[in-house]
């Protein structure tokens, strides 16, 4: 998975932001950037887990029974 690129210009304007910052911060953005790059292994992401189907031991009849039990009816509406 690739990372976000960004412009120059957006770059520039959030160092801006960060040139502002006090040694210390700077340093301690320095190491979570730089721990941020290290090679990682890949996470090889299962198809399968990104999907799934309805598990349920009712039937489909008793699913949509409750479903339509479980509606609310607003009766009382208000006239704007």
């Amino acid at each position: 998975m690739g990372g976000l690129t960004i412009s120059s210009k957006i770059l520039d304007k959030y160092f801006g932001y960060l040139k502002n910052l006090d040694v210390r911060t700077k340093k301690n953005l320095i190491l979570k950037l730089t721990e941020s790059m290290e090679n990682k292994p890949n996470k090889k992401t299962n198809p399968e887990d990104l999907f799934g189907a309805w598990i349920d031991k009712r039937s489909s009849d008793d699913i949509i029974s409750d479903i339509r039990n479980s509606r609310i009816e607003k009766l009382n509406t208000e006239d704007l």
